[in-house]
């Protein structure tokens, strides 16, 4: 459980970044799917080669930012409104899991990789929240899917995506989700798909300017804790808000299940 594990810090709590170590800072270049992104602002890279065997992949209602490296997402960022959240209960889930041929094969995981693996296929940016056929059929590409313990994928990670689109309900927010990986060997699925220790669900309200994360153990019977941006950041080793300054915490809802 991640309240068991020694206070998180930079050291000890590493993102795809970390495994790419560099001490350099890189900005973001423009993105090519705006929408997503508060300001229209892709979140900046603190570590240079970050952007190695990596790329932006845009979707009719979410953006990804992909890693060749780990074959996985380094993050989904989507934004989410009352009026796209009511659309997608009445959009029936498809559950189309694919490989992305956007990518090169080299870079892709397959549905091979989670066969008998023990992982699910973990959204990062849920199902639930497409409000189309055609947008929950692009949910289920695995460039949006990490390796997930299942016991957290259909419970408590269930119901903070649940939680986030209660808020988004009552105000818009911008949502981005992404994997961390703790300590300096990372498993990896089929000796390809790096799996994450850890996930975060970052939660911004530009109208309030305020933002928080729910940060989780990638773990059965795991607990989350609520983690400002500043912290996030220095986790992941991303700036991921470029466009906001003086942000404060939001008191995020409490997930139920």
């Amino acid at each position: 459980m991640l309240s068991a594990i020694h206070p998180i810090t930079r050291s000890v709590l590493l993102s795809v970044s970390a495994l790419l170590l560099s001490a350099q800072a890189v900005l973001a270049a423009p993105s090519q799917c705006p929408n997503n992104y508060h300001e229209g602002q892709r979140p900046n890279l603190i570590n240079k080669k970050l952007g190695a065997s990596a790329t932006e992949l845009c979707s009719d209602y979410y953006a990804v930012w992909y890693s060749g490296v780990a074959r996985s997402p380094v993050w989904a960022a989507e934004y989410l409104t009352k009026g796209r959240i009511d659309a997608g209960r009445n959009v029936p889930r498809s559950n189309d899991f694919r490989p992305d041929t956007r990518l090169p094969s080299a870079w892709r995981s397959d549905l091979r990789d989670y066969r008998g693996s023990g992982f699910d296929r973990g959204h990062l940016a849920p199902s639930a929240d497409m409000p189309t056929p055609g947008s929950d059929s692009q949910s289920f590409l695995l460039s949006n899917m990490i390796p997930q313990d299942p016991t957290l994928n259909r419970s408590l990670w269930s119901a903070i995506e649940a939680a986030v689109r209660a808020q988004a309900r009552y105000s818009p927010v911008y949502v981005i989700t992404g994997p961390l990986f703790q300590g300096k060997t990372i498993k990896r699925l089929n000796n390809r798909v790096l799996i994450p220790t850890h996930v975060y669900k970052l939660v911004y309200d530009p109208k309030r300017n305020m933002a928080a994360a729910y940060l989780v153990e990638n773990a059965p019977r795991a607990r989350h804790r609520e983690v400002s941006l500043q912290e996030l950041e220095a986790l992941a080793g991303i700036d991921f808000l470029p466009g906001a300054t003086r942000v404060q915490k939001l008191k995020l809802p409490r997930p139920r299940y």
